[in-house]
């Protein structure tokens, strides 16, 4: 049996979470509302300090936080990534242990350990910035296959197209050690941004891509049905997350729709990275695909009754109850 059963690969970001309403937004903030944009240190400093709150401090980045919820899901994960020498740093890593997740993280020197203000309005959606910091020094010459070789999946976050040639040095290394590779679309922007790179992972490495409504849309703009037929022509696996209409599943010819779980959300932060570590949890035991799938349901309703990305240790227990009841 390997040792590690997925490795995720990403940005190590520190979340700093406050609450916002829109009048917030429209004065502070360019760009669309519930997305993700890039900004550099100062301006992001800038924007904390005129938030209404503190912020709430947690360990964060999309394959950082679905590698952490498998691991609160019982199985075995690593992480890799690059932080700054500093506090920030320090904070992560210890966050990553806590929550039972290996740290396999390189320390820049110079960089500080990257940053996003997640911005919190009254209807739960999250706003994002984003600063990078560390994040992005993580060098492609590190990445071999050998990193990979004691896994059975490896979790590619879509912030990481940012990166072109780390994006394309992760997905070969991943393919020559035999794993499988996960791709989560990240945000619309993203796949508005890199069209062309994701196109050519879909046709080569990935087995599973994971895409929310938004995301879909901005993949094909003729239908969620259409985006989905696409997308599962294109690899193994791919689901396509509703919010509260559930999810579709498509591999092979069968599909999937799944309900979404009715609960009161407080903040989206973390929703499609949690419901990936459901149904990858399921999905590395074996399980049916709907049943994978309803354990990322029960995790994305778990994560959004919190702030932050991350739901409570007893909400994991309460999926990896379900999980252990069909594994």
């Amino acid at each position: 049996m390997s040792d590690i059963e997925i490795i995720g690969v990403g940005s190590p970001i520190v979340d700093l979470v406050v609450q916002v309403d829109d009048h917030f937004l429209g004065q502070h903030i360019s760009g669309a509302k519930g997305g993700m944009e890039l900004i550099e240190c100062d301006a992001l400093e800038t924007h904390l300090a005129k938030a209404p709150s503190p912020a709430q401090r947690c360990a964060g980045g999309a394959a950082s936080n679905t590698t952490v919820g498998c691991a609160q899901l019982g199985l075995r994960t690593a992480f890799i990534g690059s932080i700054g020498d500093d506090e920030y740093g320090i904070f992560y890593r210890q966050s990553l242990i806590d929550q039972g997740c290996e740290p396999r993280l390189l320390v820049h020197d110079f960089l500080p350990t990257g940053r996003v203000l997640c911005m919190i309005t009254p209807d739960a959606q999250r706003t994002m910035r984003t600063y990078l910091g560390a994040a992005v020094a993580l060098d492609p010459a590190c990445i071999r296959a050998d990193r990979f070789e004691d896994a059975r999946l490896v979790m590619l976050e879509g912030y990481a197209l940012y990166q072109p040639t780390m994006a394309r040095t992760i997905a070969a290394a991943a393919h020559e050690a035999g794993c499988q590779l996960a791709l989560d679309l990240a945000s619309f922007e993203v796949v508005e941004a890199h069209r062309d790179l994701i196109a050519e992972l879909l046709d080569g490495p990935v087995d599973l891509v994971f895409a929310n409504q938004d995301e879909a849309l901005a993949w094909c703009p003729d239908g969620i049905e259409a985006a989905l037929e696409d997308l599962a022509a294109r690899t193994r696996v791919a689901a396509v997350k509703m919010g509260a209409d559930g999810a579709w599943i498509l591999s092979q010819g069968q599909r999937h729709h799944v309900e979404a779980l009715t609960v009161e959300a407080v903040d989206t932060t973390g929703a499609g990275d949690c419901w990936a570590a459901g149904f990858l949890a399921g999905y590395l035991r074996n399980l049916p695909l709907d049943v994978c799938g309803t354990l990322g349901a029960m995790a994305g309703a778990a994560v959004v009754q919190v702030t932050g990305a991350q739901p409570s240790r007893e909400q994991w227990l309460q999926v990896r109850g379900y999980l252990e009841a069909f594994a």
